[in-house]
């Protein structure tokens, strides 16, 4: 009987890892949502993650919503991306907020793959949307419904 390696961590770092499976935190409330087809929409959903900030931070008199908004947009526009790319139309993403943190939930309609987080790749091989979710957010993590996969990515500053 051959026993299965166990690889170290040095030798774990080229592979794909999936991402934790998890549903995100209740406490937040929706703020807006964008139904998207293709990758040519993604340009009126920044705009309008940048106008949704723009329009809190003014109202709270709050310069913290200033700086989330570049990683909310990144983040989005990455999500996103992967989703109209990889999964099935339509692309669903919403905003909540809660105080000064934001949650992006990106569903799309294909059950049957789960989001793997790129491992060591070279330049232009594409693959890096998830670890810069990961890398820009307080928490990110995925599930599924009976009708759809859900990438979410608390942002906070």
């Amino acid at each position: 009987m051959i026993t299965p390696s166990t690889p170290d961590s040095s030798e774990d770092t080229g592979l794909d890892a999936g991402l934790r499976t998890s549903r995100p935190p209740s406490r937040f409330s929706p703020v807006r949502r964008w139904v998207l087809d293709s990758v040519t929409e993604l340009h009126g959903l920044r705009e309008g993650l940048r106008q949704e900030i723009n329009t809190r931070a003014r109202a709270r008199e709050d310069r913290l919503l200033d700086g989330i908004a570049h990683s909310l947009v990144l983040v989005a526009s990455e999500l996103a991306t992967n989703a109209i790319r990889h999964g099935r139309p339509p692309t669903i993403v919403e905003l909540l907020q809660h105080d000064t943190l934001f949650l992006l939930t990106v569903a799309d309609h294909d059950l049957s793959n789960q989001p793997r987080i790129a491992g060591d790749r070279p330049p232009g091989e594409g693959g890096f949307g998830l670890q810069i979710a990961r890398r820009l957010s307080v928490d990110v993590g995925w599930y599924r419904t009976n009708t759809v996969k859900v990438v979410w990515a608390e942002i906070g500053p």
